[in-house]
């Protein structure tokens, strides 16, 4: 069984929630930033102690409302892993969208031999105009024209990353890009293909990749990724969690385990009492609500003329884990076994939360509700995990 801690890397909001200011409103300085960073030095050392198996956070940019203030998880994963041990490291995601390919494969990869192969690398196209169109590689929705190139572009990406950090050499003629390019010398003789110095210690490189769509649900299974599906809702993510095993083997006579090269993610809050949590964990949903509600309503125009959902109609949803540690335990016991999941990341960190808060949470989860789980598994964990 694999046990992870995913992280947005967000600053301290001691007003969140839904009396607090818009989330876009937000604004925050480099004090704010250099907290967060301290934080996530101090929860990598809390998760490799007690045990997880994996950290992860996510890449965004120009945030200065406070949410996801990591730019570069790769560069924060080479620190981290010089303060840990043994666990690994990832990002959900690296928004391959807002680099060069071969840039970020020279990055990751010297990354990953400073960590001594502990990196592991989840891989997006990214969610917000305001980062991701500056790169030049527009965000859409419901596949319009700026969705589709963007889903064109990503592709080609992966393709670049994966022959470039699996061989000793390699070249890639594409749409977008031609590595190298046509006519290149160097010392008066053609240059035809390159090395990547260095590569990763392992490869080929294992991808994570979140599913959101069902275009990237076929393609992640076409691709043989490690599926990442969030909670919510409850009863499309058990037909997602099914349709991915289905799909890989109808693409490569593969038949996998349930919980096999799919790895759920859950937002979680626990405390004393039930109504402790809830009281807590409201404060944190109403914020992040605030902040992904237009985005879901883009993806979803149907829910346009609906209230944001509320914290009571997520966990009647099974979106939301909040509880005490028996409850949640007993919650994550029922979905393990519909869908025999082999690999959990937990969300341990809300909008609102400090930092004794989450290390309280991270050592509850490890200590009060992982011992139940541990022996539902088969031994063999998620592929690359």
């Amino acid at each position: 069984m694999h046990f992870g801690a995913f992280f947005y890397g967000t600053v301290d909001m001691p007003d969140a929630g839904a009396d607090g200011p818009p989330a876009h409103r937000r604004r925050y300085g480099q004090e704010d930033y250099r907290r967060v960073y301290a934080d996530l030095i101090a929860y990598a050392e809390a998760c490799d102690q007690l045990g997880y198996d994996s950290m992860w956070t996510a890449e965004h940019h120009f945030h200065d409302h406070g949410f996801e203030v990591v730019p570069n998880v790769v560069l924060l994963n080479a620190v981290l892993a010089q303060h840990t041990r043994r666990i690994r490291l990832g990002a959900l995601i690296h928004v391959l969208t807002a680099w060069h390919p071969i840039h970020f494969a020279e990055d990751y990869a010297l990354a990953d031999v400073l960590a001594g192969g502990r990196l592991l690398c989840g891989l997006g196209r990214g969610t917000e105009e305001r980062e991701s169109n500056v790169f030049g590689v527009n965000v859409g929705y419901n596949n319009n024209a700026d969705d589709l190139h963007n889903r064109e572009v990503f592709e080609e990406q992966v393709a670049i990353f994966k022959a470039a950090t699996a061989s000793e050499r390699f070249a890639h003629r594409g749409r977008h890009y031609t590595i190298p390019p046509e006519g290149l010398t160097f010392r008066g003789e053609p240059v035809t293909e390159f090395p990547l110095v260095p590569r990763p210690l392992d490869t080929p490189v294992r991808i994570y990749q979140p599913i959101s769509t069902e275009d990237t649900l076929r393609y992640a299974a076409r691709q043989r990724h490690v599926g990442v599906l969030a909670n919510h809702p409850w009863e499309r993510l058990v037909e997602w969690w099914r349709q991915y095993a289905a799909l890989v083997e109808k693409a490569h006579g593969v038949r996998l385990r349930p919980g096999e090269d799919r790895i759920l993610q859950v937002q979680l809050h626990m405390a004393d009492s039930a109504e402790a949590a809830v009281r807590t964990a409201r404060r944190g949903h109403d914020e992040l609500t605030k902040l992904l509600w237009p985005n879901i309503i883009r993806r979803t125009p149907a829910l346009a003329n609906r209230k944001p959902f509320a914290l009571e109609e997520r966990m009647a949803g099974k979106s939301w884990i909040v509880g005490t540690p028996e409850q949640a335990r007993d919650t994550l016991l029922a979905m393990q076994e519909e869908l025999g999941f082999e690999a959990l990341l937990i969300f341990p960190h809300l909008p609102g939360m400090r930092r004794a808060d989450t290390l309280e949470q991270l050592g509850r989860f490890w200590n009060e509700v992982r011992p139940a789980l541990t022996a539902r598994v088969p031994t063999k964990m998620v592929a690359g995990a």
